[in-house]
């Protein structure tokens, strides 16, 4: 089975990582990756620099692993749109299959006719809920408790193809963005290596998938800066979800004045948790007042609940605890913020 594989982020390199040892280890008799298709390189960073997507890079790392093993490197295609020209690219390789993870780009169907395999996608959350591009921050925005990976046919209608394998666990309510997508990283690639291997021992016949219930289909957004503005006016619960949601991504902000501070860690205080007297401040104010300091953080009330501040950072500043935050802010306890 010669796979395409397309992919462009952190997250979808494990993914290729484990179907190349699979490849390695079984004398390419479960698969091959023959190709890898990828966003093209980006320019990065203050010094401009242009780098390779996270997929590319792992790739070529792993070039040389299947050289040594005797295999071919692998045919790289970096394409940021799919036209007339790139499926005729892709179609003189002869892949078997398509295997994509986060590559970020929507399949027209005449590129999906070109595999006789046909094509699937392993989508990070537990369809059919948060189909779209931005489900680990859904989960975790919506405080659920439980998520998993789906490896799905990939259909016309975006992310509603039959259900070919589905992994799910619970949530703890202290993940982040960054974590989970590490954790959703590593259980999709040892998930696609067992299922790559179920279907080699089929003998690559047709493998048949469940259909979705469209009934608890739900969606995602693609998520953008104004989606980080904190509103105080909401629970402290949900204002931590969020917070956490977009750690490391999308830093969660709000404006002190004429600035903008991000709040990057902390956790929170519903009405059930916590005692005023007993944290030194009074609750009760308007949203968005900074009400004093304890010994984890900074007390801001929500619309219902405290949330406590434990790293914060001007916006053009470094990232600092609230000890040090607050020497270089004497006039911030007392604020409105937002």
């Amino acid at each position: 089975m010669r796979i395409l594989f397309a992919g462009t982020p952190e997250i979808a390199s494990p993914s290729l990582a484990m179907l190349v040892e699979s490849q390695i280890e079984s004398g390419g008799a479960v698969c091959r990756v023959s190709g890898i298709l990828t966003n093209p390189d980006a320019i990065v960073g203050r010094r401009r620099e242009l780098k390779p997507s996270a997929v590319c890079a792992q790739a070529n790392k792993l070039s040389a692993l299947l050289e040594q093993a005797g295999f071919p490197a692998f045919n790289v295609h970096k394409f940021n749109k799919i036209s007339a020209e790139e499926i005729a690219e892709i179609a003189k390789k002869k892949y078997d299959i398509l295997i994509a993870f986060a590559y970020g780009v929507i399949f027209p169907p005449e590129f999906l006719a070109v595999f006789p395999l046909g094509a699937i996608n392993i989508h990070p959350s537990l369809l059919p809920r948060w189909r779209g591009p931005s489900p680990i921050e859904a989960a975790i925005l919506n405080r659920d408790k439980e998520t998993g990976v789906t490896i799905q046919r990939i259909a016309q209608e975006i992310d509603s193809g039959e259900i070919l394998a589905q992994e799910c666990w619970p949530l703890t309510g202290e993940e982040t963005g960054g974590g989970l997508s590490a954790v959703v990283a590593e259980k999709a690639s040892v998930m696609l290596a067992a299922w790559v291997k179920k279907v080699a021992e089929a003998g690559f016949v047709h493998f048949a998938g469940r259909a979705q219930d469209e009934s608890k289909a739900t969606f995602c957004e693609k998520f953008n800066r104004q989606s980080a503005r904190i509103d105080w006016y909401k629970s402290a619960a949900s204002i931590d979800a969020q917070i956490r949601a977009f750690s490391p991504g999308l830093l969660c902000w709000t404006e002190c004045g004429t600035q903008i501070v991000n709040i990057l860690e902390g956790t929170f205080l519903t009405d059930k948790m916590y005692f005023p007297s007993q944290l030194g401040v009074e609750a009760g104010k308007e949203p968005g007042t900074v009400l004093g300091a304890g010994k984890t953080g900074v007390f801001i009330q929500c619309g219902r609940g405290l949330y406590c501040a434990s790293v914060l950072q001007y916006q053009t500043k470094k990232a600092l605890d609230f000890h040090s935050f607050l020497n270089g802010a004497k006039n911030f306890i007392g604020t409105k913020l937002g």
